[in-house]
């Protein structure tokens, strides 16, 4: 029998062994015997080169055979996999060609040689004793180990108890047979003081153990949430009014297998295909309850040694085990016990299990090619999310159905929507793919599933308001009492992905704000706002309105807004603080944009550790967020996006350092491309060293094929307006 499972993933620095917990300081033997027994077996390997004969075709293929895949080159035409005879006569009747990839085998070979002589030298010099130490995985120092996930969940629960729980709610397979493993844990995000019922997305990582990327990205969203908690008014708010659960390993044990560099995909239960194998362990995403087997081996597969094993019986394994009730304990059935009984369209919640790699986003069913119940409403929701990270979105069936995987719990016995995001292009991806791309495009995707959970079937078939401004300084240095007050915002109902099919769009309708309660809360009052240009005629609409702030007590204040399209539906909730005190309103600057938006924008702004992310518009009013300078240089990357063609863009920034309303004095320009360019670009902001202290403004320009001017109007491109904190 080929052992599949011994495939070593690569990438840039494939992992040396990792450094275990004291219950497991016994396991770098063992691990050095996993890449003996992986020298010996990799000729039995049989990697190729498959060219598919459409993208279409490539990604169902993703699908149906991801326990087979190695890497994806959609771009180049094909996939990397490691394929039995009978796979490849199973992919050929698609119209798959195959040739042995040569280059792949030969880098895998030189990367094992490595990792045993690392290993060699490891048993060498260092001693179990200093084996309890917690390291990040060699090569790939943006991802967190199993110690390092837990330790900085654990930390976050510590230090913001009022926002933060670690639960413990089950063991792993190791853990339950005294070898060590951990507990299976989920880190519980809301604000305490805001008691009562609030609707709950649950989000789990990692179930297939070599996906490096899953628990990461996760991670980053909960230090988002709490980090942003009364800095960001978005994360403010959802922690308000929801909850967040997220269980960061879904599979610790066999993540700890990955960590080492093996290509390890389910769980370590020793009772399947021997306790010693590398090809032990059963798959948790087809060990499900729900749908169990439900292909009669299609879906799934019975030889406990092959990457799919569903497992001896309907969820027998701990972590599914514990997942599952997790899930029951959040929300009730609300979907019949029939395959056709949809759930009623004001369920609330969201399940996300967070995958790589394919950058797909799926929605159920995934054993059969019926759309489900709740299908058209779970695809809106999934254009959606494909819009923020730019995937491909559709149903969970590939060119074979898939069995027993994690929607079957949330949807399939619950009613509550479902999805995989399948991110990126590797297991092993490297860490500049992921911190350049992968988690600036999937953060904002996991921000909208934590604005729309309170009823997932409805809102995000509206419009979403894209920008939330307030005159003044009204939102970060504050406003006395009684002072008028600007909003602006945007709003549009066609941020959708058109990558497989296109949703119902229709012209903006109504737009309204709210102050410090939310639109579901009792007493929240409606105050409408106004199209800038006079008239609700479009698809996209620029609004504007006047907060009176008379009354309002000293402190901050939320503003939420929303809009409604013109088939009735509202979409979700974006806002902005607003700060009454006795600060002086910042200066009146003057406007800027450019006089069309539709082919060319800002894609992304960051700047050191901050970036922010956006749609098209010719102007943006960013300045409710601050970013935090250093004195000297700043690194600084500004990202283009397109409709369709590239052009050349010119780029320039601007900073306000004495604050008195220009950005026309000498050293007030900090960056220009200095010629216009079709790519990102990249530099340095320098902050002078004699610079006031506190908080001004940042303009950023982009402007079709010719240098910008900081004031007025001119012809393609964008402009954005942030504030800037100096120390």
């Amino acid at each position: 029998m080929i052992k599949r499972k011994l495939t070593l993933a690569i990438g840039a620095g494939i992992a040396t062994l990792c450094m275990l917990s004291a219950a497991q300081a016994d396991s770098q033997a063992k691990a050095q015997e996993d890449f003996l027994l992986l020298e010996e077996e990799k000729a039995n390997n049989q990697v190729y080169k498959a060219f598919f004969p459409n993208k279409e075709i490539a990604r169902k293929a993703a699908i149906s055979f991801h326990g087979q895949m190695l890497e994806s080159h959609y771009d180049q035409g094909y996939l990397i996999m490691e394929l039995t005879e009978k796979e490849q006569q199973k992919l050929a009747a698609f119209g798959f060609t195959f040739e042995v990839a040569n280059d792949f085998i030969a880098k895998r070979n030189r990367i094992l040689e490595g990792i045993q002589q690392r290993l060699q030298q490891r048993s060498m010099s260092t001693s179990s004793a200093n084996m309890t130490s917690i390291a990040s995985i060699p090569g790939y120092s943006c991802y967190e180990t199993v110690e390092e996930t837990y330790a900085a969940a654990a930390g976050m629960a510590s230090q913001k108890p009022q926002l933060a729980e670690w639960l413990n709610v089950g063991q792993s397979w190791e853990k339950t047979q005294g070898l060590g493993g951990y507990d299976i844990r989920v880190l519980k995000l809301t604000n305490k003081d805001k008691p009562g019922a609030k609707p709950k997305l649950l989000i789990n990582s990692a179930i297939h153990a070599r996906e490096y990327t899953t628990a990461p990205l996760v991670l980053s969203f909960a230090r988002w949430l709490v980090d942003g908690y009364g800095v960001d008014p978005d994360a403010t708010w959802i922690l308000d009014h929801h909850e967040v659960h997220l269980l960061l390993h879904t599979n610790p044990d066999g993540r700890k297998k990955a960590e080492t560099g093996l290509s390890w995909r389910k769980n370590t239960n020793q009772n399947y295909c021997g306790p010693t194998s590398n090809s032990r362990g059963a798959d948790l995403n087809r060990n499900f309850t729900f749908g169990w087997n439900s292909t009669n081996g299609q879906g799934s597969s019975g030889d406990q040694c092959n990457d799919t094993y569903r497992g001896p019986s309907a969820g027998s394994e701990p972590e599914i085990k514990a997942l599952e009730a997790y899930a029951r304990s959040l929300w009730p059935d609300r979907r019949g016990p029939n395959r056709s009984d949809a759930a009623p369209s004001d369920t609330s919640g969201i399940h996300l299990d967070i995958h790589s790699y394919s950058e797909l986003v799926l929605w159920p069913w995934g054993d059969t090619s019926q759309v489900a119940p709740n299908g058209t409403s779970m695809q809106t929701l999934g254009r959606k999310f494909a819009f923020f990270n730019g995937y491909t979105p559709q149903q969970s069936i590939g060119l074979y159905p898939t069995d027993g995987t994690s929607d079957s719990i949330s949807y399939g016995e619950l009613g509550v929507p479902a999805f995989t995001f399948e991110l990126g292009t590797q297991f092993f991806q490297s860490c500049s793919v992921y911190e350049n791309t992968i988690k600036p495009k999937n953060l904002p995707a996991l921000i909208y599933a934590a604005k729309v959970v309170r009823t997932p079937y409805i809102t995000p078939a509206g419009p979403d308001v894209t920008s939330v401004t307030l005159s003044g300084g009204a939102a970060t240095s504050g406003v006395p009492a009684g002072t008028a007050v600007t909003l602006s915002a945007s709003t549009s109902d066609l941020r959708f992905s058109t990558a497989n099919g296109t949703e119902t769009t229709q012209n903006i309708a109504e737009a309204e704000y709210y102050i410090d309660k939310a639109p579901w809360e009792s007493g929240a009052t409606p105050i409408a706002l106004q199209p800038q240009d006079g008239a609700f005629n479009a698809k996209t609409e620029a609004l504007t309105g006047s907060i009176d702030t008379t009354g309002l007590a000293t402190g901050k204040h939320m503003i939420y807004v929303r809009a409604r399209d013109a088939s009735g539906s509202w979409g979700a909730v974006s806002s902005s603080f607003l700060v009454i005190g006795t600060g002086t309103p910042q200066p009146n600057y003057c406007s800027a944009a450019s006089g069309n938006a539709n082919d060319e924008w800002i894609g992304q702004v960051q700047v050191g550790s901050f970036s922010n992310s956006s749609g098209a518009s010719t102007y943006s009013d960013f300045t409710a967020k601050v970013i935090d300078l250093q004195r000297g240089g700043n690194s600084l990357r500004l990202t283009p996006q397109f409709a369709g063609s590239t052009y050349r863009e010119y780029w320039k920034a601007w900073i306000d350092f004495n604050k008195d309303g220009d950005f026309t004095d000498a050293g007030e320009e900090v960056y220009s491309s200095g010629r216009a360019l079709s790519s990102v670009v990249s530099g340095t902001l320098t902050v002078p060293s004699n610079a006031p202290a506190g908080t001004t403004r940042m303009r950023v320009a982009m402007r079709y094929n010719a240098a910008p001017v900081p004031c007025g109007t001119f012809n393609y491109g964008e402009v954005e307006d942030y504030s800037v904190r100096l120390p």
